[in-house]
């Protein structure tokens, strides 16, 4: 997956890059919240919240990746003013062991211009506030043509609850063609279906879709990225939600992984979302994903939400 003179791909410089600013961008995340100065602020209302964390992790990320590919285009979650930024929020390092990874030969040629990282710095920040600090993630998504094809994942306080002298936190990252690393890829034992879906954005569209898919246990959990890693180790066998609200960078990194996995995440139609430079922000018609057994879920989506979710 060399160029001619031997160096990694682009898309292999970039996903090493991203797993080290992801690293970075964990360790703001626990610094704010162990300072205990949170600067809470509410975007369109008590659910839609943004801290000093989420602002200095998207800084960090977006100034790292861009000091280094400044020709790919970074969407992130946060609107922020344009300033210079600190020296010490810049992460340089990349990770040897994807560097010594070889490229998907499909992805070997790819140029900075055309691909687009989505980017959210903290995925769950209502739960980060609120101390359900194994909801947390950082999100970087790495899309070509329209697809989600790497994604990395930070799990902040991953391991919080066991206390003094452990390591916390984890990273986990998957390829197209590659597969998925950083974690155990676990399935729900034989035919007990598990659907997770939202803690705190729920309504009767969204309970009413996960009780047609007759689930043995319903688990609620905040986070996008958190109930993606459900879904791969093994936790729940399928994440429904059946609304807007997800957005695009909540969904990119964690498809990624789930796709090189062998798993699918698409709208409640079963068509898949695009990533794109150019798409509109938000999932508007929902989010369905699964390790596996996709076609059971979509069947069995009521049909009074295909009604009220149009897929783009």
């Amino acid at each position: 997956c060399s160029s001619m003179s031997g160096s990694p791909a682009v898309v292999m410089r970039l996903v090493a890059s991203a797993y080290a600013v992801a690293e970075k961008a964990g360790t703001i995340v626990r610094k704010v919240l162990h300072s205990g100065e949170l600067g809470i602020v509410e975007k369109t209302g008590a659910n839609d919240l943004q801290t000093l964390a989420d602002r200095l992790a998207q800084q960090s990320i977006c100034a790292s990746l861009s000091k280094r590919f400044p020709k790919i285009t970074i969407i992130g979650e946060e609107d922020l003013p344009s300033e210079e930024i600190q020296e010490d929020l810049i992460e340089t390092g990349q990770s040897e062991e994807i560097l010594q990874r070889s490229c998907p030969p499909e992805y070997s040629q790819l140029k900075e211009e055309e691909i687009v990282v989505w980017v959210d710095p903290i995925d769950g920040t209502k739960e980060y506030t609120e101390g359900l600090l194994d909801n947390v993630t950082v999100l970087i998504g790495i899309a070509y043509g329209g697809r989600a094809i790497a994604g990395v994942i930070n799990q902040p306080f991953y391991n919080y609850k066991l206390g003094a002298g452990t390591q916390l936190g984890r990273t986990m990252w998957g390829m197209l063609g590659l597969g998925a690393f950083g974690f155990q890829l676990q399935e729900v034992p034989g035919d007990r279906r598990i659907v997770t879906t939202t803690r705190s954005h729920s309504n009767k569209l969204v309970t009413d879709c996960v009780d047609s898919m007759e689930p043995h246990e319903v688990v609620r959990v905040g986070g996008a990225g958190n109930k993606i890693i459900q879904l791969v180790e093994g936790k729940a066998s399928a994440y429904v939600f059946a609304s807007p609200g997800c957005k695009k960078w909540d969904t990119c990194a964690p498809e990624a992984i789930l796709h090189a996995v062998g798993g699918k995440l698409t709208d409640m139609h079963g068509n898949a979302y695009r990533y794109d430079a150019n798409v509109k922000h938000m999932n508007s018609a929902g989010v369905l994903a699964t390790l596996r057994n996709h076609e059971y879920y979509v069947s069995r989506v009521p049909q009074s939400v295909l009604q009220a979710l149009k897929s783009d």
